[in-house]
């Protein structure tokens, strides 16, 4: 990895800064914020209109996997399905097998699908695993982003999941299981109730019963691989999800149907890879 860190002389946009820095053009160094190559005083920033003050830290990956972080990507294979658009947010159906922000090798996410759409940097303010599909809103401003995410962090974001796991899930039910890192296993969380693990609650129902079962998720809270976790704890691992012992399957089969944030509601279609779908 090639990287090039300097201390910001003058006030300016990222974007002047880096042009001024690396001698580059406009659209190359917005292609390197976009892909979450730069980082500002050791936070990644992916706005470049963000407004800098002299005496900043600013370090840029240059390349990654052996790739320049400005290079431009080869044509993307999906496409973005807008739910809801308005003044203030963009909501839209995330396709499984599209990462949600930009990774280090530059590969195609759904953030820049959607900043694209925009013609400017669209507000991340949650996240779907890779493969999950399904419902996810960006703000279309800086008062929007700010807002909706204040709202996930408090706990106004309310969220629904279909998940489909093998025969004989319960009908309903609900699991406070806290969970933690599964040292055994790098990314990996496990439900535990000892130790110190973190709070986490969700509530289930089944909706279809029959060889695989489909199961209405509602999460009560908002941990990391919270419903992959809390499933496999019950011995009922997501179809797909090869992290948790689920059974072969092309994806992990989880879909964020419905989000509702203060009192505005979106919801997407249930995606053709579930069974019945």
């Amino acid at each position: 990895m090639k990287r090039r860190t300097f201390e910001v002389e003058a006030g300016a946009t990222l974007s002047q800064t880096l042009v001024a820095e690396l001698k580059e053009t406009p659209a190359e160094v917005d292609r390197r914020v976009l892909a979450g190559a730069v980082y500002v005083d050791g936070r990644r920033v992916k706005d470049p209109r963000a407004r800098l003050r002299a005496g900043s830290r600013v370090s840029v990956v240059l390349e990654a996997a052996g790739s320049s972080t400005a290079a431009t990507r080869a044509p993307s294979s999906f496409t973005l399905e807008v739910l809801f658009e308005d003044r203030e947010v963009l909501v839209v159906n995330k396709p499984p097998g599209l990462p949600a922000q930009p990774t280090p090798d530059g590969e195609e996410s759904l953030l820049d699908l959607a900043s694209r759409h925009l013609g400017r940097p669209a507000g991340l303010v949650h996240r779907l695993d890779r493969e999950t599909s399904g419902v996810t809103v960006f703000g279309k401003s800086k008062a929007a982003t700010s807002a909706l995410a204040a709202a996930f962090r408090e706990g106004r974001a309310k969220k629904e999941y279909v998940a489909v796991v093998g025969p004989g899930f319960p009908a309903q039910g609900v699991i406070d299981t806290p969970l933690q890192k599964d040292p055994s296993r790098s990314g990996r969380w496990r439900a535990l109730d000892s130790g110190n693990g973190l709070t986490a609650v969700t509530r289930f129902e089944r909706l279809t019963d029959g060889p695989t079962c489909q199961v209405r998720l509602v999460p009560e809270t908002g941990r990391t691989h919270q419903l992959r976790a809390h499933l496999a704890s019950l011995g009922f691992p997501i179809v797909g999800d090869t992290l948790y012992g689920g059974a072969p399957g092309a994806r992990c089969l989880l879909h964020a149907r419905r989000l509702e944030v203060d009192g505005k509601a979106w919801e997407a279609p249930m995606p053709a890879d579930f069974p019945g779908s």
